[in-house]
């Protein structure tokens, strides 16, 4: 059995789908969670001066999507089928794509631009999730009939719009709303869920 050692920073970030994914399969990994000052001292020797890292037997692999795809293969999550897995693909390239980058106005410091980037959120990006409703499924997933890391994906991006934003987002979403509901369900996230540390993000 391999070995797994995840780096980030302390919260939640884009290594939280690796680390939900780890979880519903029940994987054991190291989960290392560095300061900025250790983030900038290492990142010269990262492979691609982004973080997450994900660690294999001491093989290095960097940039998020390529480590949470990895994860998913090795917990029969990628899809079944080459098709499967493209869907997979095209579900998560979508949503970090068009929608992901929008959550940069948590990161704004100037007060006014903050404001004015959220309420751009909450109008235009929204309600691209109905994009999204269409693609899943009546019983709760975006590929075949069982849980996969494009499941994942969009139950982590709709956990951080509901931190960011409190409220009923996936309102009229029934298909999506049994995505979230599915994936929460699941015993190894639900134990990690319930687990993992408080960060803000």
């Amino acid at each position: 059995m391999p070995t797994y050692k995840l780096t980030y920073l302390e919260f939640q970030g884009l290594a939280e789908p690796a680390r939900l994914l780890f979880a519903a399969g029940g994987m054991k990994y190291e989960d290392v969670r560095l300061k900025r000052e250790q983030w900038l001292e290492l990142k010269p020797r990262s492979p691609t001066g982004h973080l997450p890292i994900l660690e294999v037997d001491g093989t290095v692999i960097g940039e998020s999507r390529a480590v949470w795809r990895l994860i998913a293969k090795e917990v029969g999550m990628a899809g079944k089928t080459l098709l499967e897995q493209a869907r997979a693909d095209m579900i998560v390239d979508s949503i970090f794509g068009d929608l992901t980058p929008d959550l940069a106005f948590f990161w704004e410091e100037d007060e006014n631009k903050k404001k004015e980037l959220k309420q751009k959120f909450v109008e235009k990006t929204l309600p691209t999730l109905a994009r999204f409703e269409k693609l899943a499924s009546a019983e709760g997933y975006f590929v075949g009939n069982s849980m996969s890391w494009a499941d994942v994906y969009c139950f982590y991006f709709i956990d951080v719009v509901n931190k960011l934003i409190p409220g009923e987002h996936l309102k009229g979403y029934a298909s999506l709303k049994r995505v979230v509901d599915n994936v929460s369900s699941n015993p190894g996230i639900a134990k990690w869920l319930k687990a993992r540390p408080e960060t803000p993000f």
